[in-house]
C-alpha cells in the first residue's frame, strides 16, 4: 500500500477507511471483518468521530486496534455528538437496520430520485465550537479509543465560521505539547468553505469532500492538488461518465499527497480498491 505523510512523521495509507457506518447501519459482526480485511491489506488510517455509530464507533475499533496502536492512524473530530435519543436507540439498532434496509429497497423499487431519510440526524446535535468542549470531546475519545493520543484531530464540519478560532488553535497546540495530538485540521464541505477561508492554513490538514467532474474539481486541484489533505465522498456526484475506478485513479493521480477516505464493508471491494493504490 503507497504511503502519504500528511505531516511530518506519520505515514498513512493514501487510501482509508471510513468508519462512519460502524455501529450504526453495520453491525459489530461486519465491521470487525471489514477493519481486519482492511489492515491485512495494508490500510492503516481510520477516520473516526465522536458521533459515529450513535456515540458508539470509537470504542468499538479501539478493542480491534488495542494491540496494533503503533501501526494504525487515528484520526477523530469533535462538534457533533450522539443526543440522549441515541442511548434509547441502542438496544433496537438491529431493527433501525433492517427498517432502514427495506426502506431503502423500497425506495429503489420507486424511484432513483428519492432520497432515504436521513434517521442518524434525529440523534445528533452540534456542540458550541469552544474549547471547554473541545477538551471534554477529545479527552472523552482518548478514553473509547483505549490511547493516549490521536494522530489528528478534525473539527467536524462546522456549518458557520469559527467565532473562536484562536481559542481553539492556542488548545490544539497545548494538546500537541502533552502528546495528546499529533496534527489537527478541519473536516468540512467545499460548499461551506467561503466561511472558513481566513484561517484554513492555519490547520495542519485540511478534510473535504471532493469528486472528479463536480463543478469545483478543477479549482481545488489547483489549489490543494500538492498539498496534504484527506478526501471523502470520492464517488459521490460529479461525472457520472466515470466509473468507480476511473474517478477513483482520477482522484490519485490529482491528489498524490492525500488521503482518500471510502467506507468499505464488503471484502470484494477493499481488495478492489486496494489495488488502485498500489
Amino acid at each position: 500500500m503507497r504511503k502519504v505523510e500528511l505531516i511530518k512523521g506519520i505515514e498513512s495509507s493514501a487510501l482509508g477507511f471510513g468508519c462512519a457506518p460502524i455501529m450504526g447501519s453495520v453491525d459489530s459482526k461486519k465491521a470487525k471483518y471489514a477493519i481486519e480485511c482492511a489492515l491485512d491489506n495494508g490500510i492503516n488510517h481510520f477516520d473516526l468521530a465522536r458521533s459515529y455509530g450513535y456515540g458508539d464507533a470509537e470504542r468499538f475499533v479501539g478493542k480491534i486496534v488495542k494491540n496494533k496502536r503503533d501501526k494504525v492512524v487515528l484520526a477523530s473530530k469533535f462538534g457533533i455528538y450522539a443526543n440522549w435519543k441515541a442511548n434509547l436507540l441502542k438496544p433496537v439498532k438491529p431493527l433501525v437496520r433492517y427498517a432502514r434496509e427495506n426502506l431503502k429497497k423500497e425506495h429503489n423499487k420507486e424511484t432513483k430520485n428519492n432520497h432515504i431519510p436521513k434517521i442518524a440526524d434525529h440523534f445528533h446535535n452540534r456542540l458550541v465550537l469552544r474549547k471547554t468542549e473541545m477538551l471534554k470531546s477529545v479527552e472523552k475519545s482518548l478514553r473509547e479509543l483505549n490511547t493516549d493520543y490521536l494522530d489528528y484531530l478534525f473539527i467536524h464540519e462546522p456549518i458557520d465560521t469559527l467565532t473562536y478560532f484562536d481559542e481553539l488553535a492556542e488548545l490544539a497546540e497545548v494538546f500537541k505539547k502533552e502528546g495528546k495530538i499529533r496534527g489537527w485540521g478541519l473536516a468540512y464541505m467545499q460548499s461551506q468553505q467561503s466561511l472558513h477561508e481566513t484561517y484554513l492554513n492555519k490547520f495542519d490538514v485540511l478534510q473535504f469532500n471532493n469528486s472528479s467532474g463536480t463543478f469545483e474539481y478543477d479549482d481545488v486541484v489547483k489549489s490543494r492538488g500538492l498539498m496534504s489533505n484527506i478526501i471523502f465522498s470520492p464517488l459521490n456526484g460529479g461525472d457520472k461518465n466515470k466509473s468507480p475506478k476511473e474517478k477513483f485513479n482520477k482522484i490519485f493521480e490529482d491528489f498524490p499527497n492525500s488521503v482518500v477516505l471510502c467506507s468499505m464493508f464488503d471484502e470484494k471491494h477493499i481488495i478492489e480498491n486496494v489495488k488502485l493504490v498500489y
